[in-house]
C-alpha cells in the first residue's frame, strides 16, 4: 500500500463488567497486567507498546474522564480524540474522521493487551484499498482489524454500540491466520488480566 495507514485505539468503553467485579472506581485500562514480554504495565500501556512504531499516525479515542489514559497515550505519540459516547461505532467513526485522508486504518481495542506485535504486523501487511484484513485464530476472527481506504465512509458512518462487522458483508476479507490466542483475549473481568 502506497498511502500511509493510521492506528486507531478504541479506549472509550466504560468496562462495566470489569467494574462490577473489581469495584466501580477501577478502570480496567489502568489495571496492571503481565505482558507476554514479561513486563508489568497497565492494560492500555501494554496495548500501546505492542503496536508498530513504524506507523506514524496514531489516534486514541477516549472520554475526558480518563486523564491517566490520555497522558499515557500522549507519551507514546498519540493524538487524542475525545468523545462523549462510549459506543464502539461512535469511537470508530470519530477515530477515522480524525485522519480520514489516510490510505487505511488499523482498528485496535484498548483492552486487548496480549496480542503479539508479529500478529499486528501481519494484519497491517494485509491492508489494501479494497479489503479488510483481520486476524484469525483457530477459525475465529480476532483483533486488530485493518480497513483499506474504500471503507472510510462506512467507518465514519458507524454509530452507537455497533462495530464495523456489517462492513465485512460487502468486502474482500483477507484472513490473517495467526498462532496467537492474544488476538481473541480481551480484559472484560479481572481474571482476564492473567494470560494463559
Amino acid at each position: 500500500m502506497s498511502e500511509p495507514i493510521g492506528i486507531i485505539v478504541l479506549a472509550a468503553g466504560q468496562g462495566s463488567r470489569f467494574r462490577q467485579v473489581a469495584g466501580t472506581e477501577k478502570d480496567k485500562l489502568l489495571a496492571d497486567c503481565n505482558g507476554r514480554d514479561g513486563a508489568v504495565r497497565s492494560v492500555i500501556e501494554q496495548v500501546l507498546v505492542n503496536l508498530p512504531a513504524s506507523i506514524e499516525k496514531r489516534v486514541l479515542v477516549t472520554t475526558e474522564d480518563r486523564p491517566q489514559v490520555i497522558r499515557m497515550a500522549q507519551a507514546y505519540g498519540y493524538e487524542i480524540v475525545l468523545i462523549e459516547s462510549t459506543g464502539m461505532g461512535d469511537s470508530i467513526a470519530a477515530g477515522v474522521a480524525a485522519c480520514a485522508q489516510l490510505g487505511g486504518w488499523l482498528i485496535v481495542l484498548g483492552d486487548m493487551p496480549f496480542i503479539l506485535p508479529s500478529s499486528i504486523e501481519q494484519v497491517v501487511a494485509g491492508i489494501a484499498d479494497d479489503c479488510i484484513s483481520v486476524s484469525v485464530h483457530e477459525g475465529e476472527f480476532g483483533h486488530p482489524v485493518g480497513f483499506g481506504r474504500r471503507f472510510g465512509p462506512g467507518l465514519m458512518g458507524l454509530s452507537g454500540d455497533r462495530g464495523a462487522k456489517p462492513l465485512f458483508a460487502q468486502a474482500r476479507v483477507v484472513e490473517v491466520v495467526v498462532d496467537d490466542p492474544g488476538v481473541l483475549w480481551d480484559v472484560d473481568v479481572p481474571e482476564a488480566l492473567v494470560f494463559q
